[in-house]
């Protein structure tokens, strides 16, 4: 089968960095911006060729690494996230087009941005444990160069970085051990060869190197406790980078377990993927909560990706979970529904990044509090936020609730079964899943009610207009696809259920058909997107016509005075008047205050003639991360300390730096003998 679409994507991608490196300031965007979409194209149909046939793309070359060479195989699992990365990255370049103004069109950003979308674009295809981290690598890098973008200008970009940087190496020191353990059992270091071998490994090794790269690869997709890098870097990135980062890189966390997992190791035991499911737990609820009480829009959106990505988990570890305990019907349905979310999850969360990039340009600012009244402003960006806020919100009929239903499904047919453990994990899912739905809603009720909704809460937003064409057509293209993904699923599922049998070798038949009606093999799950689109619209129909038809009555009778929402019938309505971000959020973060520990501050400021009378109160509320001020801080103090300390053994002395290494040669010698 023909490799001529890698070779092309990635002689595609290189062009445009290097584009974006040497043409003057006038055109390297826009000739980086084109080259990139060539790349995109041809790995599209790369990839579409795999999924329409079921058969991989390979090539091998001794050139391109020294010692190693390159060995590239796509395959119909790595198709579904090359296509996913595709879209998004199409998408957020257009967007890049009408953005560079605003900080992103120095060389360093214009070689960054088409590296990072080529490394995405190609991690999939590796087949070898030298290819894949070395793009991995390039991956890491480049996106960190984009989150550096305006440290000269903003402290907690260089804060981000520092966290994004070091926290992406452990992860990838954790992906180094894993393979390289596995590899050195092969005795080869393709991916064949250790998928050929790893039935005749021991099952401490074959945990350990699943264990690692669950820890390695689930830093990347932002599980909890991995995820304090998220919410850093996502905020401080440039909205074609959070958009990147959010829709596409964190997808290939999972896309690195299920590799490991499913494809080197060939499945595992039950506790492998209980494990995945209570990290998926814990991400999810984590994530969700603090989304809901989070007044950074930037960073209510990282955080939201941590919930999602634990929503992905939870599939995933059930998928496994149902495959160890004989359940293969059910594992393939947890399977393609851990597939549509990932896809659904990028559709609209590069969305809704773009958006808020949109934002961000039009009044300066990510803070709620002092938004307001977008929709009127900037309507565009309001109404592609809206779509990606429902979206994620899973509401029917878009693109989000049909991947929720699907999982929900996949795990109540899991319950019948004999085994208390599996009954277990399926209920603390469906738990879970249940509640991050409630603290979903609340937190993006939240973020387009106070921040599209009412009137403007300062000048910035009082004065923002709507931004270049290219940016709105670049978020407009991803919020279209939650709407045709969620009316027609079945556009994208038969090429899941292709890449989930590639994933876990399964001959299973098709468990999801129908088109109009969706109907799940052996189970009793049915759904009708298309026509539920068509009662919500009829319903909502109605409602309108009754309300036009009870206003023109009661004009009969008297005169109506027109009055603003939720303004209680009175005619003077101001902003300080309406709830903020960080009110209502309050009644919720009173609820889980044990959990999230807010610092509270109140602020009185009484009037200069008398103390008995009150000119002002200042109230803020701030919720740090507990997992980094816990975790994290102590053990960067602990390190800080024994840097303070090892600071007294370099003095200078020749003398004392050979007993050293006098010392270090005996204890290596101790060792060897």
């Amino acid at each position: 089968m023909s490799n001529v679409s890698l070779i092309a994507t990635a002689s595609a991608g290189l062009g445009a960095a290097i584009a974006g490196g040497a043409l003057p300031s006038k055109t390297r965007v826009a000739s980086a911006v084109l080259l990139t979409w060539v790349s995109c194209g041809a790995a599209l149909a790369g990839a579409a060729e795999v999924l329409h046939s079921g058969h991989p793309l390979e090539l091998q070359s001794a050139q391109l690494l020294p010692l190693t060479g390159v060995t590239l195989s796509l395959t119909p699992l790595g198709a579904v996230f090359v296509v996913t990365t595709a879209v998004v990255a199409m998408a957020s370049t257009l967007y890049w087009l009408g953005y560079a103004s605003h900080g992103l069109n120095s060389r360093t950003a214009s070689v960054a941005l088409p590296l990072f979308v080529t490394s995405m674009l190609m991690v999939p295809c590796a087949a070898s444990v030298s290819t894949f981290l070395v793009l991995w690598e390039l991956m890491a890098l480049s996106s960190l160069a984009l989150v550096l973008n305006d440290q000269a200008r903003r402290e907690e970009a260089r804060s981000a970085a520092q966290w994004y940087a070091v926290m992406t190496h452990v992860g990838a020191a954790a992906i180094l051990f894993a393979l390289v353990l596995l590899s050195a059992h092969a005795g080869g270091q393709t991916f064949a060869a250790i998928a050929a071998h790893a039935k005749h490994l021991s099952g401490a090794v074959r945990s350990t190197a699943f264990l690692l790269a669950v820890v390695g690869f689930g830093s990347k997709a932002g599980a909890v406790p991995f995820h304090v890098w998220l919410p850093k870097a996502h905020a401080e990135a440039p909205g074609p980078a959070s958009a990147l980062m959010s829709g596409a890189m964190v997808n290939l966390g999972i896309y690195g377990i299920v590799l490991v997992g499913d494809q080197l190791l060939g499945g595992g035991p039950a506790w492998w993927w209980l494990c995945v499911i209570a990290l998926g737990v814990a991400s999810a609820l984590f994530g969700a909560l603090y989304a809901a009480t989070s007044t950074d829009l930037k960073r209510l959106l990282a955080y939201s990706t941590a919930d999602n990505m634990g929503l992905v988990l939870i599939g995933l570890g059930a998928s496994g979970l149902f495959a160890a305990t004989g359940s293969h019907a059910t594992a393939a349905i947890a399977m393609v529904a851990t597939l549509l979310l990932l896809v659904n999850h990028s559709m609209f969360k590069g969305a809704l990044f773009l958006a808020a990039g949109s934002v961000q340009v039009a009044t300066g600012t990510r803070n709620l509090d002092r938004m307001g009244g977008l929709m009127r402003r900037m309507p565009v960006t309001g109404v592609v936020f809206l779509v990606g806020a429902l979206s994620v919100a899973a509401l029917p009929p878009l693109n989000g609730f049909v991947g929720e239903w699907l999982l929900f499904q996949g795990l109540l047919h899991g319950l019948p079964t004999t085994s208390t453990v599996v009954v277990f994990a399926v209920l603390v899912g469906v738990g879970a899943l249940a509640l991050t739905g409630g603290l979903t809603v609340a937190a993006f009720v939240k973020a387009v009610g106070i921040g599209f909704l009412g009137r403007p809460r300062s000048g910035e937003a009082a004065d923002a207009v709507e931004v270049p064409y290219s940016m709105r057509f670049g978020a407009g293209l991803l919020g279209a696809s939650c709407v045709v993904l969620g009316l027609l699923p079945m556009l994208v599922i038969p090429a899941l259920e292709r890449a989930a049998r590639s994933a876990t070798s399964s001959a299973a038949p098709s468990s999801v058909h129908g088109w109009v009606t969706l109907h799940l093999a052996g189970l009793h799950g049915v759904l009708a997107p298309v026509l539920l689109a068509a009662g919500l619209v009829a319903a909502i129909a109605i409602v309108a016509s009754l309300r036009r038809l009870a206003h023109r009555r009661s004009n009969k009778w008297r005169a109506l005075r027109p009055a603003e929402p939720w303004g209680s019938g009175r005619l003077l309505q101001t902003p300080r008047m309406q709830y903020t971000a960080t009110s209502f959020a309050e009644p919720l973060q009173r609820v889980f205050d044990d959990v999230i520990r807010p610092a509270r501050d109140l602020d009185v400021s009484h009037a200069m003639e008398s103390r008995y009378y009150i000119e002002r109160i200042s109230y803020r509320s701030t919720s740090d991360d507990i997992v980094e001020q816990n975790l994290y801080r102590p053990i960067i103090g602990a390190a800080n300390w024994w840097g303070e300390r090892a600071r007294s053994l370099q003095n200078g002395s020749v003398h004392r730096y050979l007993a050293y290494g006098l010392v270090a040669l005996v204890a290596i010698l101790v060792v060897i003998a």
